[in-house]
Parts: structure tokens; C-alpha cells; sequence
């Protein structure tokens, strides 16, 4: 019998493979709780926020767009290979970090699932990571995977 542990699981997505091997873990602890899974692709609009829209700006955001469209088929199809219900995907714009936390505390999610890139030293130091960020300010529950083994 499913553990009630959690209702809602939230797979952060960017469609890189650090996602897939978090997909994995997020797909696991579904069937295993009885959760029902939901996907969240942020288009990282942060650093294009003080550059007016042009038309090689628009078709840059429908580039990537169409990415978190592919990344949400992706997730919605794994999850329908192991048998889950068919997840709910939602692209949204903004900060990363920002946008994953906002929409997991206004969807009553009981935990978020996302893969880390492994940077370390100086990188991690100047870059930070949408992970670490979320974890930080996060106050609901998060799984960060990461990829290495």
C-alpha cells in the first residue's frame, strides 16, 4: 500500500540529462507514495529582462518555448511508461529559481524534484545554481539528484 507522504510531487525540468536522472528518482517516489506527479519548465527570462523584444528576441523565447514543450512531453510520456496518471506540465517565464518555488506553494506541492549540474569551486561560487537556490529559499521540501554517480 502507497505511503500518503506525499500528494503532489513537482519535477523541475530544463529537458538536460541532470533532469532525466531526477525525473527518475521524482517517478520512483511517485509510485512508491502515491503521488501524483507534475512538471514545471521555466523560461529564464532574467537575463533578458532590461532588452526590448525585437523580433530575434521573440524568436529566441519561442525557441525555447518550443524546448519546454519537448521537456514537458518527455516527462508526461516517462510518467506514462511507469504507469502514473497523466501528469500536469506548465511552462512559465521568469526566474528560475523564482518561478518553481511561486508556482509549488501556490499548487499545494509536497516536494519539489530537480537535478543539480555538479559545478563546484569557483563556478558554483560566481554562478550559483537554480538547485542551491531553491533549496535555500525553499519552504517546501526538496530533492535535488545529482548527476554523477
Amino acid at each position: 500500500m502507497p505511503s500518503k507522504l506525499y500528494n503532489k510531487i513537482l519535477i523541475a525540468t530544463d529537458g538536460s540529462e541532470n533532469t532525466k536522472k531526477a525525473l527518475d528518482y521524482g517517478i520512483d517516489l511517485a509510485i512508491n507514495t502515491g503521488a501524483k506527479l507534475q512538471a514545471i519548465y521555466v523560461v529564464d527570462t532574467g537575463k533578458y529582462s532590461s532588452i526590448p523584444m525585437s523580433a530575434p528576441m521573440e524568436y529566441a523565447f519561442s525557441i525555447l518555448r518550443q524546448e519546454g514543450d519537448i521537456a514537458l512531453k518527455f516527462v508526461a510520456e516517462m510518467a506514462e511508461a511507469a504507469g502514473l496518471e497523466k501528469e500536469e506540465g506548465v511552462i512559465v517565464e521568469g526566474n528560475p529559481a523564482d518561478e518553481i518555488i511561486k508556482y509549488a506553494e501556490n499548487n499545494s506541492i509536497d516536494l519539489i524534484v530537480m537535478g543539480t549540474m555538479g559545478k563546484s569551486g569557483i563556478d558554483r561560487f560566481l554562478m550559483g545554481s537554480v538547485a542551491d537556490k531553491v533549496i535555500r529559499n525553499s519552504r517546501i521540501p526538496v530533492i535535488a539528484v545529482p548527476l554523477k554517480e
